[in-house]
């Protein structure tokens, strides 16, 4: 069961501790049984209600998961041991394509934007007791919103898009609640979910978004939210089209209980409108981060949402980290005010680079996708052969058991480090190796 580890602790508290802690080093491998409750008590000397909690603290935080009479065991993805851990060596020479970043080159200069900032901080600090969000900020964000009909709602700011999704979620669930995923999907939701306690109930993707049957089904099963990717889904490249949204917008209106999320994720960089699900329901929230089109580091996300939903967040904001810093902010308004990033050119240049990719794996017979953002998704009968092939001829590429829960197999390509002239060797190299290793799925 446990092989040669010898869980040790006398409260729940350090016996939690410890089973996280021989997992998060591999001691504890993922879907390792663990002991019965009466069985360990036993063992531990301690009463078996002191195990029971610290089996119920493991589970809440995304360690285990309990099964019924099938007893408790370690999560097949744990909340220790992250998507992110699943990853490859890139040796020195190797082209690099499993990374998601954008293309630097396309990325503003922010010495500019930065300087007014401290210019502005200089007049008007941001202090204690003052206001959240800069002026400035929340009206520019909320004629962009009106601009793509997303519904009226206060804005409210966090740290990313992910730290948005995360107390959006916490705003309404409780450790135990499911929530439908994309799958694939983003990593990060993918280990966010459980390490939440929530229970994630994956959703198939295609290149419209969702699946409404999959919605349906996830629906019909007690979910209590629904997480999209409006545009540029990461790994596949999806964007919800105007016909599926109407769909599921029907859909959801038949459940209006359900809290709906939207990431906007490709916010300033795509040239598909916005079809979101925002306002289907009776709590929701649409989220856009500024890390895509302006840089990673550039740590703040808008969102708005139902007046509740807003102002939960809100307050649970402040009585954590307070506000978002007044310097990213006004940063952020100069490079909103001056046009820093041409969303139509960054987008022409992700599109022009994805589709000659996707078209030149097309004519050697592999089929992939990609119908906006910055990477092509390839399904593959191996991922291990596909991805070792690749890093053999010097390509590497991102595995896609980092997004994937049920779907099948497959490898993620980021376009961003590509230029023209790569496109057909890189082409060459995936049909090649797909075709040698058996890992090809044609047609």
């Amino acid at each position: 069961m446990l092989g040669e580890y010898s869980i040790s602790g006398r409260g729940a508290s350090t016996i939690a501790a410890d089973i996280e802690r021989a997992v998060g080093a591999g001691a504890l491998r993922p879907g390792t049984v663990l002991p019965p409750l009466r069985e360990l008590a036993r063992d531990l000397d301690v009463n078996p209600n002191t195990v029971a909690a610290a089996y119920r603290l493991l589970r809440d935080r995304g360690v285990i998961e309990t099964a019924g009479r099938r007893g408790s065991r370690v999560r097949a993805r744990p909340a220790v041991a992250p998507r992110k851990a699943i990853r490859i060596d890139v040796p020195p020479g190797t082209r690099d394509l499993s990374t998601g970043n954008p293309d630097l080159a396309l990325l503003p200069p922010l010495a500019d934007a930065l300087a007014e900032a401290a210019a502005h901080h200089a007049i008007a600090p941001g202090l204690y007791g003052g206001t959240v969000i800069d002026a400035d900020l929340a009206e520019l964000a909320r004629a962009a919103l009106d601009a793509d009909r997303v519904p009226a709602g206060p804005i409210g700011l966090t740290s990313g898009s992910l730290d948005a999704i995360e107390r959006v979620l916490a705003a309404h669930l409780r450790p135990g609640d499911a929530v439908a995923v994309e799958d694939p999907g983003w990593g990060s939701v993918l280990d966010l979910v459980p390490a939440m306690g929530l229970r994630a109930v994956p959703v198939a993707v295609d290149d419209e978004g969702p699946v409404t049957a999959e919605v349906a089904r996830a629906l019909a099963a007690g979910v209590r939210a629904l997480l999209v990717t409006d545009r540029g889904q990461n790994p596949t490249g999806a964007a919800l089209s105007a016909a599926r949204a109407a769909e599921l917008r029907a859909l959801l209106a038949t459940h209006p209980h359900v809290l709906v999320i939207d990431d906007d994720h490709l916010h300033g960089l795509v040239d598909l409108p916005l079809h979101c699900l925002s306002g289907a329901t009776d709590h929701w929230a649409l989220v856009r981060s500024t890390a895509k089109a302006y840089g990673p580091d550039l740590r703040l996300a808008v969102f708005t949402g139902d007046e509740v939903t807003v102002a939960r967040v809100r307050g649970r904001h402040r009585l954590g980290v307070g506000w978002v810093s007044h310097l990213l902010q006004r940063a952020v308004v100069h490079l909103w005010q001056h046009h820093a990033v041409d969303p139509e050119r960054t987008a022409r240049s992700y599109a022009v680079r994805r589709e000659a990719l996707l078209g030149a794996l097309d004519e050697r017979g592999v089929a992939a996708h990609g119908r906006c953002g910055l990477n092509a998704w390839v399904p593959v009968a191996d991922e291990t052969g596909a991805v070792a092939g690749l890093l053999q001829h010097g390509w590497a590429v991102a595995p896609g058991a980092r997004f994937r829960v049920n779907s099948p197999p497959g490898v993620r390509i980021t376009v961003s480090p590509l230029g023209l002239a790569d496109i057909d060797p890189l082409a060459d190299t995936v049909a090649a190796v797909l075709r040698s290793t058996g890992a090809s799925r044609f047609g």
